[in-house]
């Protein structure tokens, strides 16, 4: 007689495990049939993302340094506020003896006015508002208390003004830290892209800058600096003197800058203050609309917002601090976007 055994079932654990095996080789399968190949960018298409990275963290660098400015300036109003409440609360206090000691010489001399001891004991703009009892003080009293109610006024204002700012400051440190993230981001994405070439791409790469930097270089007419006002030309001047230093965001000098910490430190060089982003820089002075018109040391703004500057060099060349991996140096000023150039 036959055997009819039913045929041994495999385990739960074994059906589960070749059903999860089988199903990542169908993923897996799919995937490799729909992923594109992988393809390694050129020297040249590395060179134009890249470019296009230092760009947005150059924009980004200069809405730091903005908010930079901000807070150092907030921080100074702040604690010139907070100087002026001090004082403030000095001359109250003493306003407020002054008329302790009225009170007490009346006293002495017959009895303390009880409109005088209402004072003492409660808030004179409320008292000055019963204007029934101004008949009950003698002048003196008067205007201690009208001293006393406005120096009271002024001091809630400057509490209140300081309160503001403060607020706006903590604002300021947010939007800081924002901006601070953002220029670290899109240099890490730029280096991440560049560590893809090989070494002769580098070289190469390195090569052609250090070539476009030698033209722009042999461009400039060095002499060409009489038609600039004696202010440009010291400017101008001390920008060369740094020549090769190295782009760093956020730096203004001695030894290292962005792009407008370059022409602020040329032009404090030359003892002339100018505002330390490129943005406020583009309404510094007169703005010069035609390349033709510019002189050697006017400031050159580039682009729509206003997010890089340099220094007019002559014969169609900037001297500037391009960004991140590069030095100071003289570029061909249509290598950017121009929008005008300004004359402080």
């Amino acid at each position: 007689m036959a055997s009819h055994r039913r045929p041994k079932q495999p385990s739960r654990a074994r059906v589960t495990v070749l059903t999860t095996a089988a199903a990542a080789a169908v993923v897996l399968s799919a995937n490799a049939a729909n992923a594109a190949p992988s393809e390694k960018l050129t020297k040249d298409e590395v060179k134009a993302k890249v470019d296009k990275l230092y760009e947005e963290a150059e924009q980004a660098t200069e809405k730091l340094d903005g908010a930079k400015e901000k807070q150092q300036k907030l921080q100074k109003e702040i604690s010139t506020i907070q100087d002026n409440v001090a004082r403030g609360q000095e001359d109250l206090n003493k306003l407020r003896d002054s008329l302790g000691s009225l009170a007490t010489a009346q006293y002495r001399s017959g009895g303390i006015d009880p409109s005088v001891q209402l004072f003492l004991s409660s808030d004179p703009d409320d008292y000055l508002d019963k204007a029934s009892t101004l008949d009950q003080l003698s002048g003196q009293q008067v205007e201690a208390l009208k001293k006393i109610q406005d120096k009271q006024r002024e001091l809630a204002q400057e509490r209140a003004e300081a309160t503001d700012k403060l607020k706006d400051l903590s604002a300021t440190r947010t939007e800081l830290a924002k901006q601070k993230s953002a220029v670290q981001s899109k240099l890490a994405d730029a280096q991440k892209l560049l560590n893809t070439l090989t070494a002769k791409e580098k070289a190469a790469l390195d090569a052609e800058q250090a070539q476009a930097a030698s033209r722009a270089s042999s461009r400039v007419d060095l002499g060409n600096t009489g038609s600039a006002s004696g202010r440009a030309a010291s400017a101008f001047a001390a920008a060369q003197s740094v020549i090769g230093s190295p782009y760093v965001y956020g730096a203004s000098g001695p030894s290292s800058f962005d792009c407008s910490g370059l022409t602020s430190w040329a032009y404090a060089q030359a003892g002339v203050t100018i505002p330390r982003t490129s943005e406020a820089q583009a309404n510094a002075g007169t703005r010069i609309y035609s390349q033709s018109d510019l002189k050697v040391g006017d400031l050159v703004i580039f682009y729509g917002d206003y997010h890089h500057v340099g220094l007019y060099a002559g014969n169609g060349q900037v001297l500037h601090a391009p960004h991140t991996g590069a030095v100071v140096r003289y570029e061909s000023i249509g290598n950017m976007t121009f929008e005008f150039g300004v004359r402080i």
